[in-house]
């Protein structure tokens, strides 16, 4: 069954600053607290990279997984989907960076997730591994941004 998720967060930075971070993949495992290798497999005609594989600890124990990325032509969004995964048949989800208004120096993070396993789990153990990727894709994520705006 496949668990998806919506959550958002306002980060004391441009979206432009957030958007640089979030595809800056190599450093990843600076910030993100589970991802212990990123490498980028290849790059669209532009530069940026498209296919990335991750080395991340899940459950006690180490995970591969490679993810697509697509730009589209809306500058302050990414997405991606799952290629492949060793313990995930569904690893699909998006950043999007919005202005704040009201704070022109502040963007509104929304990120989507949808995650499906291939082993089964309790649920509780679902929620927890959810939480945990939710967690590093917002509050490390933010902590990351607003230490490199400064």
């Amino acid at each position: 069954m496949v668990d998806q998720a919506t959550e958002r967060t306002t980060i004391a930075a441009s979206p432009d600053e957030c958007y640089a971070a979030a595809i800056d993949f190599e450093r990843y495992p600076d910030w993100a607290s589970d991802i212990k290798m990123a490498r980028i497999l290849s790059r669209d005609d532009e530069g940026r990279a498209v296919d990335v594989e991750f080395r991340a600890a899940a459950m006690g124990r180490s995970t591969t997984y490679t993810l697509r990325y697509f730009y589209g032509s809306n500058p302050r969004r990414i997405a991606w989907r799952l290629q492949r995964g060793d313990i995930t048949r569904r690893l699909d989800g998006e950043y999007e960076f919005l202005p704040v208004a009201s704070d022109s120096g502040s963007t509104e993070v929304v990120y989507q997730l949808a995650v499906d396993l291939s082993v089964p789990l309790p649920g509780f153990v679902k929620r927890r591994a959810e939480a945990r990727i939710m967690h590093t894709a917002l509050d490390d994520f933010t902590r990351f941004v607003e230490s490199a705006s400064r």
